[in-house]
């Protein structure tokens, strides 16, 4: 039996919590310098960690609120954030369900239906998903600057042509629950067989519920791609008011005025729609994990 000294524990204790928050104070540092210029006065990258005279003008800004200075001078917004964080969040979550509906349901035939060519066909998603999608910007442009002639819902500044683009990245999404469904015994399936069940019967009512957990993982870290998704988006969307949130951003830091203040609070913003879709995918993974097994 191995017996360790109580002082010995409690120096590794020290340790060990010491890391973690050196190592938490690393990653959250540039957030809380994005915080800091956000209530800076004025538009500047540049100055001290806390703001010496904080000011609440970007915010309004970023809110689509008209800001009143202490001079009676009256700001108005020079771009619709938060129409731009509703075009992210619409994409990212209608993008994201067909990612994953179309992953689950494939994932299940590869795993458990006897498809012929199987492994060559998952071969080929394995190749596919090893070349990102901006390599393919130029065709994509083509494509779909084609598609705009015959009808423009599907051409260039379109959401749809957007969304058909980020759900055909659905390769990875595939292997990963299919790993998940390869792990669940065969037991349930016969068991199910047996009681007259279908094979959709087996998938809707026995797999579904038990793959909660990978299915949460898989539709949280699909939006977090689509929502700061910026060289697919940059391309294809072109007018102000059809913008994600993630290109955007990026007209207030153009060649003529860097908006710093103004990008710090619109910046911080985004990171507000992922964090309540993890918050919520979260207590369905925990949930999840304690559903479902097979009991001898």
């Amino acid at each position: 039996m191995i017996v360790e000294r109580p002082k010995d524990l409690l120096i590794k204790k020290i340790l060990a919590h010491g890391f973690m928050l050196i190592f938490l104070a690393l990653i959250l540092f540039p957030f809380f310098m994005v915080l800091s210029i956000s209530f800076r006065e004025g538009n500047f990258s540049v100055g001290s960690i806390i703001p010496e005279n904080p000011t609440l003008e970007h915010w309004y800004l970023a809110f689509g609120l008209d800001y009143t200075r202490a001079d009676g001078t009256v700001v108005e917004p020079p771009y619709p954030v938060l129409l731009w964080m509703w075009n992210s969040i619409k994409i990212g979550l209608i993008a994201g369900f067909g990612v994953l509906v179309i992953a689950t349901i494939s994932a299940y035939a590869f795993s458990r239906i006897r498809i012929k060519g199987k492994s060559a066909m998952l071969d080929g998603l394995f190749l596919i998903q090893m070349f990102p999608t901006t390599l393919a910007l130029v065709a994509i442009y083509a494509i779909f600057d084609a598609l705009g002639e015959v009808s423009p819902f599907l051409g260039l500044d379109s959401h749809v042509a957007l969304i058909l683009i980020y759900m055909a990245g659905v390769t990875l999404h595939i292997w990963t629950i299919k790993g998940y469904f390869d792990s669940i015994d065969t037991a349930l399936d016969k068991a199910a067989a047996i009681d007259g069940a279908t094979p959709w019967q087996t998938f809707r009512f026995i797999f579904l519920p038990l793959a909660v957990p990978i299915m949460s993982v898989v539709f949280v870290l699909a939006f977090i791609g689509f929502i700061n998704d910026y060289p697919i988006a940059s391309v294809l969307i072109r007018s102000e008011s059809q913008m994600t949130l993630a290109v955007g951003s990026r007209l207030y830091l153009n060649e003529f005025r860097y908006l710093w203040g103004d990008f710090a609070a619109a910046a911080i913003l985004s990171g507000l729609p992922i964090t309540v879709v993890f918050l919520i995918a979260q207590r369905y993974l925990v949930s999840g994990l304690s559903d479902g097994a097979v009991k001898g």
